[in-house]
Parts: C-alpha cells; sequence; structure tokens
C-alpha cells in the first residue's frame, strides 16, 4: 500500500532546513505539499478593526508562496494552494487521497494552535494522525535548559543561561527530490483582489523586500559574504536610510522562508572564514531575542496580547480618533515619528529604532493604548510576528519583560542622535525638505517670518503638533537621553 503524507506549509515556506518536508519525504512513499489562505487571516483585527494584512503584507506573502511552489517544481514535486480554512481543505485532501499522515510546523499563539485542533479532530474520525515539528526558533523547544514554567522574565538571564553552551542544532539537509501525487490539481495562488486586500501605489518600496527563500537566501548571502556588511552590523544597525544598515532577516524569518539556524551556522561559517567579532555576535543575540518572545507567549499564552499584558497590569489609556489617525498617517507634527510612520505605511518596513520611538510615543506622549499601536503594526508590518510584536509592544507599555521601569523615549534626543542632519526626515516627510538641520526635528519653532522666507506654513503644509508642544517639550527635557 502506497504511504501518502501531506505537508501543510504555515508560516515555514521553505525547503531548506524543514524537518517537517524533510520527515514526510522520508517515511512516505508521495507527498502532498499543500498551503491553505485562511480567509480568517484576511479579516479585521479584535479591537481596532485594522486589515489583519495589509498591501505590502499580502504581496511579500503571495510572493513567498509562488516561490515555494517553485522550490518543490525544481524537486520534482508541486504546491497544492487551497482557499479556505485548513480544517477543512487539509481534511478534504487527506480524505480523498487516502493519507496516512499529516505533517505540520507547530505553532505557538491560540489562534494558529485552534486550527490544528479542529484539523486534528477532523482527522480523527477518519484515523489520520498529525505530527508536528518545531521550526520557528533558533533553539528548540525541547533543546531549552530549563522547563517553560522556569523561563526567566527578564532577556539578560534568560540569554545568560543559554549563551555559554548554544544547543543549536544542525540544519536538516534539504530533499533531494518530492515524489508527489500526480492526479491531483494545484489551485491557483489567489490575487490580492481575492483575498480582499486593498491595492494601493507604493512610490518608495523598496525592491528589497520581495518574498520567498530565494530572495531569503541572496539576502544571506549579500549580507555576509558579497559584502561584508555584517562586519559592521552593531555600528550600523540603528540607521535609518537604504538597505544595507541592518540584515532585514526579520521579513523573511516572519515567513518562515528561512530559518534561524540557517542564518546562525552561515554566520558561523563566516566567522571561521572571515571574521568574527561583537558584530557577527550581535545577530545571533537579536535572533535570541526573537526566541525569547517565542518561548515567552508560550509561557504566558495570551496574556502577551491582552490590554494588561503578561504583568496583569491596568492601564489608563484614552481613546482619541484624530490622535490615532494622525500618528498613523505621519501627520503627528513631529517629524521623526512622522516619518517613520510614513515609512511603515509605503514599505511595510521601519527601523527597530523607529518602532520603539514610534510606540512609545502612542503610549507615553499621546496616552493612546498600545493595542491600537500593536495592531496597526500587525496590519502594516511586512516582518510581522505575533511573539515578537506584541512582546514588544507589552516592554514598551511597561507591561511585559523590562526590568527598567516606566521606559521612555525622548524623541527629541533620539532624533538629533541618530538623523541629527535630517536627511531620514527630509526622504520621508519632503514638505520639510528645506528647512535647515537646526529646525528639521522642530519646525513649529520657526516664526512667521522664517516661514515665510523657506515657503512654508506649519499647520497647512505641514500640520502643527497634535497636542500641547509647551507641556510636550518640558517632559522631554526631564527624560533621560535614552540609548539602546
Amino acid at each position: 500500500m502506497t504511504k501518502i503524507a501531506i505537508v501543510w506549509f504555515r508560516n515555514d515556506l521553505r525547503v531548506r532546513d524543514n524537518e517537517t518536508l524533510l520527515t514526510a519525504v522520508k517515511e512516505a512513499d508521495q507527498i502532498i505539499p499543500v498551503y491553505c489562505f485562511d480567509p480568517r487571516h484576511f479579516t479585521k483585527t479584535e479591537n481596532y478593526n485594522f486589515p489583519k494584512v495589509g498591501f505590502n503584507k499580502g504581496s511579500f506573502l503571495l510572493q513567498s508562496v509562488i516561490d515555494l511552489r517553485f522550490k518543490l517544481n525544481e524537486l520534482g514535486g508541486n504546491l497544492v494552494v487551497r482557499y479556505g480554512k485548513p480544517e477543512d481543505k487539509v481534511f478534504e485532501l487527506a480524505q480523498k487521497f487516502n493519507a496516512t499522515a499529516v505533517y505540520c510546523q507547530e505553532e505557538i499563539c491560540s489562534e494558529e494552535i485552534k486550527v490544528e485542533q479542529l484539523l486534528e479532530d477532523r482527522l480523527n474520525t477518519i484515523n489520520v494522525s498529525i505530527e508536528y515539528f518545531w521550526g520557528k526558533t533558533l533553539i528548540n523547544y525541547d533543546d531549552l535548559p530549563f522547563s517553560i514554567s522556569n523561563l526567566p522574565d527578564i532577556f539578560t538571564k534568560f540569554r545568560n543561561l543559554v549563551e555559554p553552551n548554544l544547543p543549536i542544532r544542525d540544519e536538516c539537509h534539504t530533499p533531494d527530490v518530492v515524489n508527489f501525487v500526480q492526479d491531483i490539481e494545484p489551485g491557483d495562488i489567489p490575487s490580492l483582489e481575492k483575498l480582499g486586500i486593498e491595492l494601493h501605489k507604493t512610490e518608495k518600496n523598496a525592491s528589497l523586500y520581495k518574498g520567498g527563500e530565494t530572495a531569503a537566501l541572496l539576502r544571506l548571502k549579500y549580507y555576509l559574504w558579497e559584502t561584508g556588511l555584517i562586519e559592521n552590523y552593531k555600528e550600523t544597525r540603528n540607521e535609518l536610510l537604504g538597505k544595507d544598515y541592518s540584515s532585514k532577516f526579520s521579513l523573511w524569518l516572519a515567513f518562515g522562508c528561512i530559518s534561524p539556524r540557517t542564518i546562525f551556522w552561515e554566520i558561523f561559517q563566516y566567522e571561521k572564514e572571515r571574521k568574527k567579532n561583537e558584530s557577527t555576535y550581535w545577530l545571533i543575540f537579536e535572533l535570541l531575542w526573537r526566541d525569547y518572545f517565542n518561548f515567552i507567549a508560550v509561557k504566558y499564552e495570551d496574556l502577551l496580547f491582552k490590554s494588561g499584558g503578561i504583568k496583569k497590569v491596568r492601564l489608563e489609556s484614552k481613546h482619541n480618533a484624530n490622535k490615532l489617525n494622525a500618528w498613523i498617517n505621519g501627520q503627528t507634527g513631529i517629524p521623526f515619528i512622522d516619518a517613520n510612520m510614513r515609512e511603515l505605511k509605503q514599505t511595510g518596513f521601519m527601523s527597530n529604532r523607529g518602532r520603539q520611538n514610534v510606540a512609545s510615543f502612542l503610549v507615553k506622549d499621546l496616552k493612546l493604548d498600545w493595542l491600537a499601536g500593536a495592531e496597526y503594526f500587525e496590519s502594516m508590518l511586512i516582518d510581522y510576528d505575533p511573539c515578537s510584536n506584541y512582546g514588544n509592544w507589552n516592554y514598551i507599555a511597561g507591561i511585559g519583560n523590562d526590568p527598567r521601569e516606566n521606559r521612555y523615549f525622548n524623541v527629541l534626543s533620539q532624533a538629533n542622535s541618530y538623523d541629527q542632519y535630517g536627511d531620514y526626515v527630509r526622504f520621508w516627510v519632503p514638505e520639510l525638505s528645506e528647512l535647515p538641520s537646526t529646525r528639521i526635528h522642530e519646525p513649529y519653532l520657526l516664526n512667521k517670518a522664517e516661514q515665510a522666507f523657506l515657503k512654508i506654513e506649519i499647520g497647512k503644509d505641514y500640520p502643527s503638533p497634535c497636542f500641547n508642544i509647551f507641556t510636550w517639550k518640558a517632559k522631554q527635557k526631564k527624560s533621560d537621553k535614552i540609548s539602546l
């Protein structure tokens, strides 16, 4: 009897270092690789009704699925694509083709776990097993040197426990061939319109942000071997303009187009052959941060997504639609904030420095609900990962894993430190492009004569601040300069 296995691709859109795929190929005679466009993924966020998947994120997803099909074609297989709920579509395939098992990557968050359980329950009715594989983190869950209940609530303690003897498994090799069930309709990859994603033009959307395993591996090769950019990562990671100041690996990690182990072992090889320094270490350090938020989500489950966070804190916040819209659209009147938010809206990406500043500004200065920011990021960020996104928002809001209480970002100090001459602001807020560096971050200080000379009217050509600027500046002066 021919053993047929279904490989249900989820957030692991790759063939390299994919234990799920490799095990299925080893254990079954034929496989059916399948990806489901679950309509629940393209609805609205729970509290603020943002689209769960915006244009840039949706485009990146489609590119990644197209590339996965291409990769499987190269191995002699194909990718079956279905639009619908996995508990229906995967079940139908298992029933029709008498599958013996379904193989898939194990997920962490409750929405994904619920789908797993619904599918598992249906598969039980036809005696088909479901096999789970851990593939989201650098450190395998089973290799943690402590139980998840003993996971430290401070990252530094976690790092100190795992770093001395990093338990990183070797990469799984890529299958040589995929024996695909031939008499099956592969299905079309739906368009953005079919998924209900609103189309828009992005004038400054960088071609760097292309989805798929092919693009991910090319980026890894470029950032390490072709340019050696990794050797200056620690010094450049807080820059704001261009494609090379940071690795951008998070874009492909979010969809599983590349595994963290692939990145780790490539860095390890680079250190052996080229150079090992603080910057090569720092990229691994960032992978550990990503791991940490994933394990925090396992430990605290849905608390990460609740208004009180993992600390169960009752926060005081107000809803102000005008201020929220100003923040979303880059119209707050604070250029450094507006530049970052406009970059996000147009490209689906924002630097880590920018994310921390705009998040602090929303919560601490505008006094708005952190969930509004987290859900907007969920909608817009190409590299959206629920654990990292909500973990970082918990952190900024003071309800997460931060040993420092009431962390606050002094936006003016940050702007002057990381955009000293205003090049970033001028790029994303072109209406301010003629302002001198002494006023680029505080255009509201221009008097009428200066505005006339510079041919800009604050409040018309560029908005006045959307809050009491004098109170805010007084708070800025009292705050400490933060350098993270």
